[in-house]
């Protein structure tokens, strides 16, 4: 009888065991998974730093300089990239602003590094997820191109390669550009946004108004996803 009950008493003893480590299993992947979801919903905190006024040089010989005004983007206290100019909120929870950027000027014949400032192309940035990516403007020159915000419209001067300038509107997600009229050939001086004057945009009816230099001005009423000319000093018009 004796070793009949130390034989149950064992059993118990191995059951309880058993029973504790499972629990302590449950309790740690309980505590690991709160781990993961604290860290999985940590918000994202995307911020700009201060302004800082940088040199950017230009003309044939880069031999004139231009203040330019960059600061950083910032998600989560880390640099992204730097941006100038101001940015636009496309909605509430996306923006749109340009990037600027450290451009490495160095021969392999130059004993210390040089770099150069110069503006970029633009970026779409999500304020909920932080997700950054490049915004493909058709024909957006660096140099010559300023552009005009109006909704989720983009307009802008565009240069080709070939040396044409270009009336240009874009819509955030649309593969093609919703205007693109040929303004004439690109002057092409040494100074930035000297092809044409900053499109301006007008409400009730949607217009823009594009001002070639030296050339006429045109406007574009905007309906959606249909556009009609309003006033053309152009000779010819690309889809």
């Amino acid at each position: 009888m004796g070793a009949i009950a130390d034989k149950d008493d064992c059993l118990l003893k191995s059951k309880g065991l058993r029973l504790d480590m499972l629990r302590r299993c449950v309790i740690l992947g309980l505590v690991l998974s709160f781990v993961a979801l604290l860290g999985a919903a940590k918000p994202k905190v995307v911020n700009f730093g201060r302004w800082l006024t940088v040199k950017w040089l230009v003309g044939a010989q880069e031999e004139k300089t231009l203040d330019l005004k960059v600061r950083p983007l910032l998600v989560n206290g880390e640099v992204k990239f730097f941006s100038t100019g101001e940015s636009h909120d496309i909605t509430q929870g996306l923006f749109a602003v340009r990037e600027a950027h450290r451009l490495n000027d160095m021969l392999p014949s130059d004993s210390t590094p040089r770099w150069k400032w110069q503006p970029g192309g633009w970026m779409l940035v999500s304020r909920p997820t932080a997700k950054i990516s490049k915004l493909n403007l058709p024909e957006f020159d660096s140099f010559y191109s300023e552009a005009m915000w109006y909704r989720d419209f983009v307009a802008y001067c565009g240069v080709t390669d070939g040396e044409k300038l270009y009336a240009m509107v874009v819509q955030v997600g649309r593969r093609k550009p919703v205007v693109k009229k040929l303004l004439g050939p690109a002057k092409l001086g040494e100074l930035p946004n000297s092809e044409c004057s900053t499109p301006e945009w007008l409400r009730q009816p949607m217009r823009v108004v594009f001002q070639p230099a030296g050339g006429q001005k045109i406007i574009f009423n905007v309906r959606g996803q249909s556009v009609e000319i309003q006033s053309d000093g152009a000779e010819e018009e690309e889809p």
